[in-house]
């Protein structure tokens, strides 16, 4: 297939079709075909789009108008090329089928989708970016929870907040969703600490949860799990089978998902909710870590996904212990595909600051070049 010539447009183009795919173009002043190394591949402002086969089973009909988020195809976004370790492969767009949508207290909801390319390169600390309704323009960042790329489903626990979850909580299985996913760059484990501390808090909790998925099958890692809520879990608290000797017999209640994979949990909030310690889940770290010996405590690595406050408490607990810390962080996003540059935030560089995206730069980072002394 060859690339298509430029259109001057406001809108999404589906500019030629094959046999084995479509080519959509972004017509605008930034718009760009300079880099034709990889075809069908055309640039839209810094982000190289590649796209390939009809999710929807429709022959594509070259001139066909698309209407931005509209399901025509999968397109990959290839992340910075500069940040050392990314192994990333891309940005699929998918047209997801819900597969169960579950309601709980609180207005939390666990939603699991159809998305076999997502599931296949999905990992923890990577999201999805829904479109929650077809009258919203806006696309809503959602953490990924759980994923099976053996049954090609993705999990996403959120919480209403807005008009966008407002109208997502309303959709049923049967129902599809245009997403984008996986986007962000993931949490990284290192052998040379095999005992990972993870700490959630509220709708920070999925990539602890899917973190910790990653670990259980793992047996260089013994993974402790702590995560907080001021409202009822997501879930049945269940007593833990796992005994943690440093911590108060009374707090017992843990996640029943990760009992079942053998990974132990505790659960922290000020809610008085039963089982659960009574406090900030930095309170009941700190009494884990000061728990440990010298030896054991080396071996500990922080992990933590949650709200600003929390993640900036989080990092001076390691800080205190001299522990390694990644967080990921959570903001509001427009395209989260680094074309808006709408969610930078400062981070830490080796000869002065600099302004780095959430979405495709993050959202996990060293929680020290973040939340500095």
């Amino acid at each position: 297939m060859r690339t298509a010539e430029a259109q001057r447009t406001p809108s999404f183009f589906l500019t030629q079709s094959h046999e084995e795919g479509c080519l959509i173009q972004f017509a605008s002043d930034t718009s760009d075909q300079s880099d034709q190394s990889v075809e069908p591949r055309m640039v839209v402002g810094n982000v190289s789009v590649l796209c390939g086969p009809n999710a929807g089973g429709t022959p594509a009909v070259p001139g066909t108008p698309v209407l931005p988020g509209e399901p025509v195809g999968y397109m990959t976004f290839p992340f910075n090329r500069h940040r050392p370790g990314n192994q990333r492969a891309g940005i699929f767009s998918e047209n997801a089928e819900i597969l169960a949508h579950e309601a709980h207290a609180a207005d939390q909801f666990v939603l699991r989708l159809r998305a076999p390319e997502c599931a296949r390169h999905a990992a923890p600390g990577s999201f999805v970016h829904l479109r929650c309704d077809p009258r919203l323009p806006l696309r809503r960042p959602l953490s990924i929870m759980r994923a099976s790329p053996r049954d090609h489903w993705v999990e996403l626990l959120y919480k209403v907040v807005g008009t966008g979850t407002r109208l997502l909580a309303l959709k049923q299985p049967g129902d599809y969703l245009g997403m984008l996913g996986p986007i962000g760059h993931p949490f990284r484990t290192h052998p040379e600490h095999p005992r990972p501390l993870l700490i959630g808090g509220g709708v920070g909790m999925p990539p602890m949860v899917f973190l910790a998925d990653s670990l259980c099958s793992d047996r260089r890692f013994r993974p402790f799990v702590i995560l907080g809520s001021e409202v009822p879990f997501p879930f049945r608290p269940c007593p833990s089978r796992h005994l943690v000797p440093t911590l108060p017999p009374p707090v017992i209640a843990a996640m029943p998902l990760l009992d079942d994979w053998d990974i132990p949990s505790r659960l922290t909030s000020l809610s008085d909710l039963p089982g659960c310690f009574r406090g900030y889940v930095t309170d009941l770290a700190r009494q884990w870590l000061q728990g440990l010996d010298t030896a054991a405590r080396a071996e500990v690595e922080v992990f933590a996904c949650g709200p600003h406050a929390m993640l900036a408490a989080v990092a001076a607990l390691a800080r205190e212990f001299g522990l390694p810390c990644q967080v990921s962080l959570e903001e509001f996003m427009a395209c989260a595909v680094g074309g808006c540059a709408g969610c930078v935030v400062q981070v830490r560089g080796e000869a002065e600051p600099t302004m780095q995206r959430v979405c495709v730069d993050g959202p996990v980072f060293d929680a020290y070049a973040v939340f500095g002394s």
